[in-house]
């Protein structure tokens, strides 16, 4: 699944191919993605718009409209959103089509169809916050060791599920969570509320400087993840313990361990992570 740094990566490629451009028509496929497609409010709201703005919130991609509507896209597993020529030939899981007023198409593909496509209008938004209850993102303020060890107080989480909830931190998902406790040699299984100040600080330095280098090397290509020219990353190069299990430790030489942790499957060195 796209984590942060693979979103981050699309939202920046996407913003200078869109940005200012009218959406002239919606095309959708029979198929339907996690959710069914708002087709009514795709016409009332994203026909016609222009695009102002491309963020990205969580794992979210988030495109601001005329008419202050939004247009939210969920990558989900599989999900890619590139931009082609409108009349080149599309690919077989193409299921929602965004035609440009400069010839282009905006084409959301999803093979598994995990994703989600959705429109909020100005009233939606001041009624009800699509991300009520998120938590802050790792590049903010928010993100800080007073923050975690405040919200850990008590806990028994193992900190590598704390990390991966969306009400404590936005967008650390499995490889970065694996990556990022590895580097501040601690744990997964630890329970949080062991952990101290020292502790927290560390797990959110390290979890900026590997997201950071994330995003500048395009994101982690572990299946079919690419950006919106079709290309692959290449921070999984970097892994260093993330889909390694049997393999020597890049820093104490120990084989590193693989379990599973929450549904999720985790890795860690018994030598550097005690």
């Amino acid at each position: 699944m796209p984590e942060l740094p693979e979103v981050e990566v699309v939202c920046r490629g996407l913003a200078p191919l869109v940005l200012k451009r009218k959406i002239l028509s919606v095309s959708f496929s029979n198929k339907k993605l996690r959710k069914p497609f708002p087709r009514a409010k795709m016409y009332r709201h994203v026909e016609g718009a222009f695009i102002l703005g491309v963020e990205r919130r969580a794992k979210y991609i988030l495109l601001r409209l005329t008419g202050k509507a939004i247009l939210l896209f969920h990558l989900g597993m599989t999900g890619k959103i590139g931009i082609f020529p409108s009349d080149s030939p599309r690919r077989r899981h193409d299921h929602l089509r965004f035609l440009l007023d400069n010839g282009k198409e905006m084409r959301f593909n999803d093979v598994r169809r995990f994703g989600c496509v959705e429109v909020y209008s100005e009233k939606e938004l001041q009624e009800s916050d699509p991300f009520a209850g998120l938590g802050p993102e790792p590049f903010s303020e928010d993100f800080s060791a007073d923050y975690l060890l405040e919200k850990a107080r008590g806990k028994k989480t193992p900190v590598k599920s704390f990390l991966m909830d969306n009400r404590v931190v936005v967008g650390l998902g499995n490889i970065y969570a694996n990556e990022t406790l590895f580097a501040a040699c601690t744990h997964p299984q630890t329970p949080v509320h062991r952990l101290l100040k020292l502790d927290w600080q560390l797990i959110v330095n390290k979890s900026r400087l590997i997201l950071k280098k994330a995003i500048a090397m395009g994101g982690s290509t572990i299946s079919d993840y690419e950006n919106v020219s079709g290309e692959a990353g290449y921070f999984q190069l970097e892994l260093a313990v993330y889909g390694r299990q049997g393999q020597p430790c890049t820093q104490c030489g120990q084989p590193v361990v693989r379990t599973v942790l929450g549904g999720r499957a985790t890795f860690w060195c018994p030598g550097c992570q005690k």
